[in-house]
């Protein structure tokens, strides 16, 4: 049987007397072995998401009470300056469905009007946090009463934990190897130059789209290729989900470099990327904002696929060892 709450926030006004003992008792900390649940938020700068430690009104057996709670807090967001609601203030949860151990949310229209970097982030905070719920086994959004679709129209569906790409559970020192196809700038900066790298690097919960870009940013090996990428940039985040790939750079990637064509740069980073079988589309930003137009013609606004026609050139057949953090961070504490 379905249980349906229309205007939900309106029958959850009994629980509001809740919300102050939360923001004193729970908004401070951060995820810790000793918590059973947490409530995501967005970090800051809305590059990220942040765990905040929870406790309960309801009892763990009472699915509707904790649905109930649960987005009740997530709507509410947080007074704590380190974190943010998932969704903006025009953004409302209009109803909700639970049936068949399945959540359905249903948004406004104002929905849609989100980055793709903070959209993505808020499906992964509310399935995530929602998914705590014992009995909830998957989670549907929609807006108004349509199915939400990704940048490429197409329906989001179901979605679990497996969902989002992360790789819980490997070891910081598991060595790890992939094979990676990476673009690289030609030395007349006119092209691209495939390079494939065989990295041997030490796991830290990294995914393959973290990996292609960091060594992107380490540059090529092959004598005829340089980095398309200005130099200093810095990776921020970088997510996937239905096959849109959302890349945020620091500011340093709007350093210029004339004497390689901005075309070049964009598709260095969307080829590489394209690579992967979890990529059909990619978007870059700058600290979170894509809403600006690269140089002259490339607005970062777009979705970005494979470009095959500036491939012009082969590079080498590489190994590559990737240095584990904590050699990295020996060499600099050295000096070295």
């Amino acid at each position: 049987m379905s249980r349906k709450r229309n205007k939900w926030k309106t029958g959850l006004m009994i629980l509001l007397t809740f919300s102050l003992i939360f923001e004193m008792a729970g908004c401070g900390a951060r995820k810790s072995a000793g918590s059973d649940y947490y409530i995501y938020y967005l970090n800051q700068d809305t590059t990220g998401l942040e765990l905040v430690a929870y406790e309960p009104e309801a009892e763990p057996d009472d699915t509707d009470a904790m649905i109930e709670e649960f987005l009740r807090l997530m709507d509410e967001g947080t007074t704590q300056v380190e974190y943010q609601r998932v969704y903006p203030e025009s953004v409302e949860m209009i109803q909700y469905e639970y049936e068949n151990h399945r959540l359905y949310l249903y948004f406004n229209n104002a929905y849609l009007k989100m980055s793709v970097t903070q959209e993505v982030l808020c499906r992964q905070a509310i399935v995530e946090t929602m998914l705590q719920i014992t009995d909830i086994t998957g989670v549907f959004f929609y807006v108004g009463d349509e199915p939400l679709t990704d940048a490429n129209g197409n329906e989001v569906g179901l979605m679990t934990l497996d969902s989002f790409l992360d790789n819980p559970g490997e070891e910081i020192n598991d060595i790890q190897t992939a094979d990676l196809t990476l673009y690289f700038a030609s030395l007349d900066g006119t092209s691209l130059v495939s390079e494939t790298q065989h990295v041997y690097y030490y796991s830290s919960n990294i995914s393959m789209e973290k990996l292609v870009m960091e060594q992107l940013l380490e540059g090529p090996v092959s004598e005829n290729a340089q980095s398309a990428i200005p130099s200093g940039t810095g990776l921020i985040s970088v997510s996937v989900l239905d096959g849109i790939c959302v890349v945020n750079l620091d500011e340093n990637f709007l350093t210029q470099n004339y004497n390689i064509q901005e075309s070049v740069v964009i598709y260095s980073i969307v080829n590489s990327l394209s690579e992967l079988s979890t990529v059909d589309t990619v978007q870059i930003a700058v600290n979170g904002d894509s809403n600006m137009v690269y140089r002259q013609e490339m607005s970062l606004s777009e979705f970005y696929t494979m470009n095959a026609e500036l491939i012009t050139e082969e590079g080498e057949d590489v190994e590559v060892d990737q240095e584990s953090q904590s050699e990295k961070e020996g060499l600099l504490n050295t000096g070295e």
